[in-house]
């Protein structure tokens, strides 16, 4: 199927930050655009903004000025929708409430040609039953951008049940044209991004629930040792925690309670208070005029040792090694058979977690003196890495083990046992959303980690990417020992994810 042709007219009808947004790239794809609000000055407000973003563009020698012209001629402001009958496509971004999505679809549909594809750019609501209003329901596609729109590159082309798989692949091609990455989705609550990214916020408010660590430090764990360009706290902040929290409601509500996405008591909080964030002033942070940002938690100096000796195989953490080595401390070497292995520093045992709080695995594998360590998605770039210790551990031991890793450049912060702490228990759950939005046939393989790749720069190519670098049945014995230990259903494995576990196949095929 091929793009529009420019020569498409296209009408943008919601003029605010993301429906000026969208008008912008489609006049830069080169269509005439139509800019419409209910409010004629929005509309008006809504080109202004458009032209202040080309005349940032021309300052910073991104486009010239004859074209940034040229761009803003193409968008027009219109006072009624009757104006614009000649466009081929409407693309709606105007307030989540179905209702009035349906009553603003069917106008469309009385006044534009029968070939026109009307197009909604809803985050959370389900195409099918926004189509369900229409005489012709194939005509309506999810068209999901993300803000800002002209700067972020992913675009989620969203069917439900009566949508034609022609118009589908047409928004999808004109995506493409229009720079974007463009991928494939059903209607399903929160489609991928929305969906998927769920446990990024959740797993971090829980952990904070828990109160193994302050939002500074659990932020750095995510962001310096993973590769996250934001923590969830600070992200959560900048998107406005009515915004995130609503978004955590739709997809609790539209999957019927299920346990996997049950909504943070700690965020209805910020939002009962107005703290929103960064556009009320008030968040997790302090966002007014010369208010401190709060420092990530730094384990405290104590001496490092000269070697380690390591026990079997270290799995991910393997790379770890070389950056102990570069720094001078000698690597012993013992073997171990059919487990995954272990450093001993200064006669404490250091391990990764598998999920299981750091005290029941020192119970349970006889050793009291017991670290463990958290996921890095790249033990060879992290800067930060993070530790816990058992009860049983002394909190010496747990400096020393905190000193050799400084000595390899790691900034080491130690929080309380938590089960799976929270790098490794929140990219377990992203894997596990992410095969389940698979398994279901939402989406591709290649599109979830694209999406999560594009929409919100997660790192190291997406979640099912990780999960074939991770292993399957590493992540399935992480959510193992989540379930066992909080008893829920929030940390049930995807049967996808058990299978490839069992079979040892990757998810990308």
């Amino acid at each position: 199927m091929t793009a529009l042709s420019n020569t498409t007219r296209v009408l943008v009808i919601g003029a605010g930050a993301m429906g000026s947004g969208i008008a912008h790239v489609a006049a830069r794809a080169g269509h005439g655009v139509y800019l419409y609000d209910t409010r004629a000055e929005a509309a008006v407000q809504g080109r202004a903004a458009i032209a202040r973003d080309l005349d940032a563009l021309v300052a910073r020698g991104k486009l010239p000025q004859a074209e940034a012209d040229a761009v803003l001629a193409r968008v027009s402001t219109v006072a009624q929708l009757a104006d614009a009958r000649d466009a081929g496509l409407a693309i709606e971004a105007i307030v989540e409430n179905l209702a009035v999505k349906q009553a603003l679809f069917r106008e469309l549909e009385a006044l534009l040609g029968s070939d026109a594809i009307i197009a909604s750019n809803t985050s959370s609501l389900s195409i099918t039953a926004m189509a369900a209003a229409l005489q012709r329901p194939q005509r309506l596609v999810g068209m999901h951008f993300f803000n800002p729109a002209p700067r972020m590159k992913l675009v989620e082309i969203v069917s439900g049940l009566t949508t034609a798989p022609e118009h589908a692949a047409c928004l999808h091609a004109t995506a493409v044209a229009w720079g974007k990455i463009a991928v494939h989705t059903r209607s399903t609550p929160g489609f991928i991004v929305n969906r998927v990214a769920r446990p990024f916020y959740g797993e971090a408010l829980r952990v904070l629930a828990e109160r193994a660590a302050d939002s500074a430090t659990l932020d750095a764990v995510l962001r310096e040792g993973c590769g996250f360009p934001m923590g969830p706290f600070e992200l959560m902040d900048f998107i406005g925690h009515d915004v995130n929290f609503a978004v955590s409601n739709s997809v609790f509500d539209a999957c019927f309670g299920d346990r996997r996405y049950t909504p943070s008591l700690i965020q209805q909080e910020l939002v009962a208070a107005g703290w929103l964030g960064r556009k009320s002033g008030r968040g997790f942070y302090d966002y007014a005029d010369g208010a401190a940002r709060p420092r990530p938690h730094e384990a405290e100096g104590h001496t490092a040792q000269a070697s380690v000796t390591v026990a079997g195989d270290l799995g991910p953490a393997a790379p770890m090694l070389a950056r102990l080595a570069a720094a001078g401390i000698a690597i012993r070497r013992t073997p171990v058979q059919g487990r995954m292995g272990w450093m001993e520093i200064g006669g404490t045992r250091v391990a990764l977690s598998d999920g299981r709080t750091a005290t029941r695995h020192a119970v349970e594998d006889g050793c009291p003196d017991l670290v463990l360590f958290d996921l890095c998605l790249d033990y060879t770039s992290a800067t930060r890495i993070t530790l816990t210790r058992a009860d049983q551990c002394d909190a010496v031991a747990c400096g020393v083990v905190a000193a050799t890793l400084q000595q390899a450049g790691y900034r080491v912060s130690v929080i309380d046992d938590v089960a799976g702490m929270l790098a490794l228990r929140t990219v377990a759950m992203l894997i596990n959303e992410g095969a389940d939005v698979l398994l279901q046939g939402i989406a591709s393989a290649a599109d979830i980690d694209a999406a999560m790749s594009h929409g919100t720069n997660y790192p190291h190519g997406g979640p099912l990417a990780w999960a074939d670098r991770l292993g399957a049945d590493l992540i399935v014995t992480i959510l193992h020992n989540l379930q066992r230990h909080y008893g829920e259903e929030r940390y049930r494995v995807s049967p996808l994810l058990q299978r490839k576990a069992i079979n040892g196949e990757p998810l990308h095929e």
